[in-house]
């Protein structure tokens, strides 16, 4: 059914339960996993602080965030495929989706003020641009429920 499974992961908590609400679908689907973080660029500029923050800083913080997340995937027995990309994280995930056929696109739920509500949501955004499956996802998992996920042969190894 979802043969290519996109996750968005930025290392949050959100970021997290995506992670783990999606590697659970793709291990009952059998897919192949690619593991995205976007580094946005108005993270990277706060004027209301007068400070900007190095581009370089950034993407060290998510290369480390992105070698978590996939460590995190090839315990539970995956391949993922990683992937760091640069601007508007709702754009980004979109345009990876599209150029790697995804079926499924997984994204973690945050909780937004009025404003952000105003402007609409990174999940609003996909489900009204792409046209595969956009997960949202909400559901805790539990580190030992997350733990059973592993192949039998790599808990039996560890």
């Amino acid at each position: 059914m979802y043969k290519k499974v996109l996750l968005a992961y930025d290392g949050s908590v959100e970021g997290r339960r995506a992670l783990r609400e999606g590697a659970k679908l793709a291990q009952l689907c059998d897919s192949e996993v690619f593991l995205l973080a976007v580094v946005e660029v108005s993270s990277i500029m706060t004027p209301e602080a007068g400070l900007t923050i190095p581009i370089e800083l950034q993407t060290e913080d998510y290369k480390s965030i992105l070698n978590e997340g996939a460590e995190r995937l090839k315990a539970l027995g995956f391949t993922p495929t990683v992937r760091l990309e640069v601007g508007d994280a709702g754009q980004k995930i979109a345009e990876v989706a599209e150029e790697i056929g995804a079926h499924l696109v997984v994204v973690g739920h945050r909780p937004q003020g009025a404003l952000a509500r105003w402007f609409g949501s990174i999940g609003s955004y996909l489900v009204k641009r792409l046209r595969c499956s956009v997960l949202v996802a909400q559901t805790e998992i539990s580190d030992a429920e997350f733990e059973r996920l592993k192949p039998a042969e790599a808990v039996a190894s560890g």
